[in-house]
């Protein structure tokens, strides 16, 4: 299953309706807002789940009930669960709730699945693409890419349904400039490897960040998980709002993306 142009990443980890009032953490809000963004353009949803005192979560059954609920509401859209740690999960949980949540799609950090030995990040990647489960690899930096090298070696670096996420700037800090996005240029020149991928970015600048990405060939991640920002500087109404501005955007400028 290859990445959409335009995927929606709606709530993330940490923020809450504090943030903004339009952010979506029940499963009954994350499907109406995931039909708001597929009417705009996004065919595929990024999800983060919630517990009962709104913290992040990851929790097969709720991943599963959340995935079927997406499927039934916008069968057309793609569901990608997310396996970030939060500071709460340990890589063993992280790998079984990948397993276990019945999503097709999912992203894992190369960086945090590695605190438990390489043969058994091997071993979760296999068992991921025996039971046809798509992963994204998410890398957040130089020294990701070449973890990533060193515990996946060439082979899987030049799988042709390789996906990978590189994420520019951080949570509340170090906001994204379209030109981090060079250094993973570079890394993928210098490995001369073609892998189907995305950027996601951080902060105020982060449509000029996709923009950059998508006519570098990359696709593109957005939503408030990143930014409340539109290109024009304001604050988006919704998640909704967000995928029609980046799309008409893309649709304004000459990209490489599929």
């Amino acid at each position: 299953m290859a990445l959409p142009l335009i995927m929606v990443a709606p709530n993330g980890a940490r923020l809450q309706k504090t943030d903004h009032p339009a952010l979506p953490v029940t499963q009954e809000e994350l499907v109406t807002c995931a039909k708001a963004c597929f009417a705009e353009g996004a065919t595929a949803i990024h999800a983060h789940i919630r517990d009962d005192e709104n913290l992040h979560l990851l929790d097969a059954k709720i991943y599963h009930d959340l995935v079927q609920a997406l499927h039934e509401s916008v069968p057309e859209m793609a569901v990608q669960i997310t396996t970030e740690s939060g500071g709460r999960y340990a890589p063993k949980h992280q790998m079984e709730v990948a397993l276990a949540a019945s999503a097709d799609m999912v992203s894992a950090s190369i960086r945090e699945l590695c605190r438990v030995r390489q043969d058994e990040v091997r071993g979760f990647l296999e068992e991921c693409k025996d039971r046809g489960i798509t992963l994204q690899h998410i890398l957040y930096d130089t020294d990701d890419c070449a973890l990533f090298e060193t515990v996946l070696g060439a082979d899987t670096l030049r799988d042709p349904d390789l996906q990978l996420l590189f994420v520019l700037g951080r949570y509340g800090r170090n906001p994204a400039q379209p030109e981090d996005l060079g250094k993973f240029l570079d890394w993928m020149a210098r490995c001369n490897i073609t892998p189907d991928w995305a950027v996601c970015a951080f902060g105020e600048h982060e449509v000029e960040c996709l923009l950059n990405a998508a006519k570098n060939g990359g696709k593109c991640r957005t939503g408030f998980e990143n930014s409340f920002h539109l290109s024009d500087g304001t604050i988006a109404e919704d998640n909704a709002a967000k995928v029609a501005d980046l799309k008409a955007l893309i649709l304004d400028a000459p990209v490489n993306a599929a």
